[in-house]
């Protein structure tokens, strides 16, 4: 029997050296590429990720690993040149010409997606948006990638790709067994909300258990590795910060009767002109426009953040919702949900302000009471401390940290109670928080619906089992006492 069970044992072993070797011996490297341009309203970013070709299909293995800022505006302001706006990536895409072996550049996608600077032109300008387009069609059929198209976003789709780039990162789509369990234990909800804000348009997208069927251009279904996400989102143009800003002077204009006109959100002792022709020509300001005796507007900051805040509040209509409830100007907002990942300018401002570098969220007063200080220092103190960054970007750090605050409090409701659960993020591992890692899966279709097939057994388990059945051999072979005396 021993001899029998001994060579028995023999095979076992045997069988599961051979599986584990065929099953886990480590492929040869083979990395494949992917480019994607986030075209905004005030800049472009062009973004480089990598994945092993091998694990296509698996999560968390795609990563970024370049990132470059395109110099001068989005491309959505070269409107009057624009023949200009595909030569302006040429620097970055010698970047990624760089970046990614050269063997590979014909194999490697890039896409192009234009979001609310790009909606807006459209809305203005059609002919000068297609024209915007073709360059940069032009110029991106030239370099050595394999191009898949450049074209204007959907707000609902930024929306969406946010919300599947930073819940991909977190790897809250594909968990199982004690991952799962420690996961559930630490979240009360599986998946992260998504909150993004840029120059001209803002998003907010998250699973509600509550949704309901009032407003079905507001939800999406997805099936992502085996599961089912029903997801609200939205996505408020004109409401990113700068067109916000826009609005808020828009307002200000209608009531002012003289050139000069003393705003709270700029510091006290700031100065700035602008011209009123060019004023209304934008989409989010032209249904404010008036016929004013003066051609230019002077304003003086005054530093106040309280009357900065009243200020903002006007941009936001509470006074209409047809549904059950609202976020603002009568959209439909089912109740908050689990934990937020804000990101984009959500994050630049906040950190700028120092208020991401705790290890936790900090309290809304502690929040509050920092941008109520950093709103009444006078501009020439905040010129010399911040010397190293450009002045339009600097003077508007006020006005911004006073209209976040009045988006997440007013416009979508958060309180003292729930605020905690909105983490700034600027990266997650050694990815950026943003819109383009979304779009790159979903048009890769990286994230399949089912759950992917894996081997019957981890590499660890192979070892557990191989382990156990050589002791097994051994306490066989060297018959111990105690198993000689249960033999006998």
């Amino acid at each position: 029997i021993l001899l029998f069970l001994g060579f028995l044992s023999t095979l076992a072993v045997i069988a599961l050296i051979a599986v584990a070797v065929t099953q886990n011996k480590p492929l040869p490297k083979n990395i494949k590429y992917g480019i994607v341009l986030d075209a905004g309203s005030s800049h472009t970013n062009l973004y480089v990720y990598d994945w092993p070709a091998e694990k296509e299909n698996d999560t968390g293995v795609v990563k970024q690993v370049e990132v470059c800022k395109v110099e001068g505006p989005g491309i959505s302001g070269y409107s009057h040149a624009t023949e200009e706006a595909g030569p302006s990536l040429a620097q970055c895409l010698q970047q990624a010409k760089e970046v990614i072996p050269s063997a590979q550049h014909k194999e490697t996608p890039v896409y192009l997606g234009a979001t609310a600077g790009m909606r807006l032109l459209r809305l203005q300008n059609k002919s000068a948006a297609d024209k915007v387009l073709s360059s940069v069609e032009n110029t991106l059929r030239l370099a050595p990638f394999n191009f898949q198209g450049a074209r204007i976003i959907t707000g609902q789709e930024e929306g969406a790709y946010g919300w599947i780039t930073i819940n991909y990162l977190l790897g809250n789509f594909k968990q199982s067994g004690w991952k799962k369990l420690l996961h559930s234990l630490t979240s009360s909800s599986e998946t992260s909300g998504a909150l993004d804000l840029g120059g001209a348009s803002t998003q907010i997208t998250f699973v509600s258990k509550d949704l309901s069927l009032e407003s079905p251009e507001n939800q999406l279904y997805f099936r992502l590795y085996g599961k089912d996400y029903q997801v609200y989102t939205h996505s408020f143009l004109c409401y990113g910060k700068d067109q916000a800003l826009q609005q808020k002077l828009a307002r200000d204009l209608q009531a002012s009767t003289s050139t000069l006109l003393l705003d709270p959100c700029f510091h006290q002792g700031y100065q700035r002109t602008i011209n009123i022709s060019d004023f209304f020509k934008n989409p989010c300001t032209s249904d404010k426009k008036k016929e004013l005796p003066f051609s230019q507007l002077y304003i003086e900051g005054e530093g106040d953040y309280h009357k900065c805040r009243e200020n903002i509040q006007t941009l936001f209509n509470k006074t209409n919702c047809p549904y059950s409830s609202c976020s603002f100007n009568g959209i439909y907002l089912p109740p908050l949900q689990g934990d937020f990942g804000a990101f984009s300018a959500f994050y630049f401002v906040m950190n700028f302000l120092n208020l991401t570098s705790e290890p936790k969220p900090l309290a809304l007063n502690k929040v509050t009471s920092t941008i109520e200080s950093f709103c009444a220092r006078p501009w020439q103190e905040v010129k010399t401390t911040y010397h190293h960054i450009k002045e339009k970007y600097l003077s508007e750090y006020c006005f911004s940290g006073a209209y976040i605050l009045s988006l997440l409090e007013n416009g979508y409701e958060f309180t003292e109670n729930n605020w905690q659960t909105i983490h700034f993020l600027g990266k997650i591992g050694s990815s950026d928080a943003g819109w383009t890692l979304g779009y790159m899966l979903n048009l890769t279709n990286m994230i399949p619906a089912e759950e992917p097939a894996e081997p019957p057994l981890s590499h660890g388990s192979y070892v557990l089992v191989l382990v156990s059945v050589l002791l097994f051999a051994w306490l066989l072979f060297h018959k111990p006492k105690c198993l000689q005396k249960g033999i006998v």
